[in-house]
């Protein structure tokens, strides 16, 4: 049984419709890249599977979403706010419990932040606050993360970090990129996305950047 199965499914936002009639299966352990020219439609469609999965998958938005005025501990212990209890969260909030900072300790360590776990986020430099948002999707216990740009602020090196630690610690991937040869290199599967549309939908084993040309050109320019 499949994941997750979208059938002529159309999205969009403010009254603007954004895909039209996508279709889509996604099994259990794939590693699945989107990807496509700006306004193409990836990030509505990871929304889109993202609403579908719930609870079931970690969320890594493109802003990233933390929260400036909190420290790494907490915005990584934002992981898990919805299982557990009210009084729990708040008790965090104000003195956070010894098991809870050794939980969030041990997702840190190998991201290199164990020394900034305290430090407010609005401190952190662009690789570190990255990574903060990578270790809050780490510790959400859902086995699928959904990340839409996920190494748009980082170097190259950083970025292959970022995204073999996401196909080790997750069962399942999936990502919005703009980098055609860290996709290739981190997806065994390329989705690819224009006007709206899937036009390709392709393992990635024994492709190169090159043939993913056709999703950048323009409409004038493929009829040619």
């Amino acid at each position: 049984m499949p994941l997750l199965e979208l059938r002529d499914e159309s999205a969009g936002y403010d009254g603007r419709s954004i895909l039209r009639e996508v279709s889509l299966t996604v099994e259990a352990g794939e590693r699945i890249a989107l990807v496509g020219e700006s306004g193409a439609g990836k990030s509505t469609l990871l929304r889109l599977l993202y609403g579908k999965l719930g609870d079931a998958a970690a969320l890594m938005p493109q802003d990233s979403a933390l929260v400036q005025a909190l420290t790494v501990f907490h915005n990584v212990y934002m992981g898990r706010l919805h299982e557990r209890s009210v009084w729990r969260n708040l008790r965090n909030l104000l003195l956070p419990a010894a098991a809870d900072v050794q939980e969030v300790r041990e997702v840190l360590a190998p991201l290199r932040l164990e020394e900034k776990m305290f430090a407010n986020v609005g401190q952190l430099s662009g690789g570190q606050y990255q990574r903060t948002a990578l270790a809050r999707a780490l510790y959400h216990p859902g086995r699928v993360i959904v990340a839409d740009e996920p190494v748009s602020s980082v170097d190259e090196h950083q970025a292959r970090e970022i995204l073999a630690t996401m196909n080790e610690e997750k069962e399942t991937v999936l990502l919005a990129m703009h980098d055609r040869s860290l996709a290739l290199e981190f997806a065994d599967r390329i989705v690819g996305i224009r006007d709206g549309r899937i036009v390709m939908d392709t393992p990635s084993a024994g492709m190169t950047p090159d043939d993913l040309d056709e999703l950048y050109l323009s409409k004038s320019a493929i009829a040619a």
